[in-house]
């Protein structure tokens, strides 16, 4: 008996859409829910190390930046410590939370984050990374959320050791993941700017 076997098709792909925020940031988008967006709030007022602010734009290849993108950010405390029941080399600060989420601004286009300094953490080997924030990134018009990674120029010993960074094949391109430290009020801001093609495009991280 022959069976007729129908092959199925790929459906649609779809993107972040520009719904993103209602279900990402309902408070922002002028629904009241939950008491307050996850991930507003990453540092708690005991929370230990250096308080900074980190912000920028998400810049597509014609240079405008994006007014409808949303940013979250995972990082390492003070001590280099994830808050993350995977870690195993001693427990985060419980004050910090290491994670946050934010549009960015409907005007503007800017994001900011209110966090602090991370320490350096091993890589799998053992060897330390340079001081980073990750960086995750999705919009309308992008399929698969991007990832990448902002290091610190005042870091800039650190960043000669990192071993991620010694991995990238094209070592001009380094440039495009480090934060420009300036201050602000007495607290050190590093601007990041993410820019998603042409000249200068940010280093993305397949994860």
């Amino acid at each position: 008996m022959v069976q007729n076997l129908h092959r199925l098709k790929e459906s649609p792909s779809q993107t972040a859409g520009p719904y993103i925020h209602i279900g990402a940031t309902p408070n922002h988008s002028g629904i009241e829910i939950y008491g307050g967006d996850l991930g507003q709030t990453l540092v708690g007022p005991n929370a230990k190390g250096e308080r900074i602010i980190v912000t920028g734009h998400v810049i597509d290849g014609g240079g405008a930046p994006l007014r409808d993108a949303l940013v979250e950010i995972w990082q390492a405390d003070a001590a280099g410590l994830y808050n993350s029941p995977g870690e195993k080399r001693g427990q985060a600060d419980p004050s910090f939370s290491g994670w946050g989420r934010q549009p960015t601004d409907d005007v503007t286009g800017q994001y900011r984050f209110e966090t602090i300094k991370p320490g350096r953490a091993p890589f799998a080997d053992g060897r330390l990374m340079a001081p980073h924030i990750t960086f995750w990134i999705v919009a309308r018009g992008i399929n698969l959320g991007l990832h990448t990674r902002m290091y610190f120029s005042d870091e800039a010993a650190a960043n000669a050791e990192c071993p991620v960074l010694a991995r990238i094949e094209h070592p001009d391109r380094i440039a495009t993941l480090i934060g420009a430290r300036s201050e602000e009020n007495g607290h050190s801001v590093y601007v990041f700017d993410i820019r998603l093609q042409g000249e200068q495009e940010t280093i993305f991280f397949d994860i």
